[in-house]
């Protein structure tokens, strides 16, 4: 993919979560609006998550807890993976809740 492609994908993948996840998750940096769900930041940052374990673990992560039970679309699981790589930090220390 081109650099520009690569960044029109993790723009949509930032849209997706800004409609989709905001409401319970932290999307970028900071402690999530609901503290029982992780930031993308701390998800992203988690030790031996990889992009090619994110794109299952999106998949199957949203059925639980009950209330947060909805699927997201393969093209959608995509970019908001690729959005979520963008936050990946080498540096990453968890927050202090």
């Amino acid at each position: 993919k081109s650099n520009r492609t690569e960044m029109a994908v993790q723009r949509q993948g930032l849209a997706f979560a800004q409609k989709h996840c905001s409401v319970w998750h932290a999307i970028d940096t900071g402690i999530s609006p609901k503290p029982e769900a992780p930031s993308f930041e701390a998800i992203i940052n988690t030790p031996g998550l990889t992009a090619q374990t994110l794109n299952p673990g999106l998949q199957d992560s949203h059925n639980f807890p009950e209330i947060m039970n909805f699927e997201i679309a393969p093209e959608q699981i995509d970019t908001l993976a690729a959005y979520m790589l963008t936050l990946k930090n080498a540096d990453y220390r968890p927050p202090i809740q």
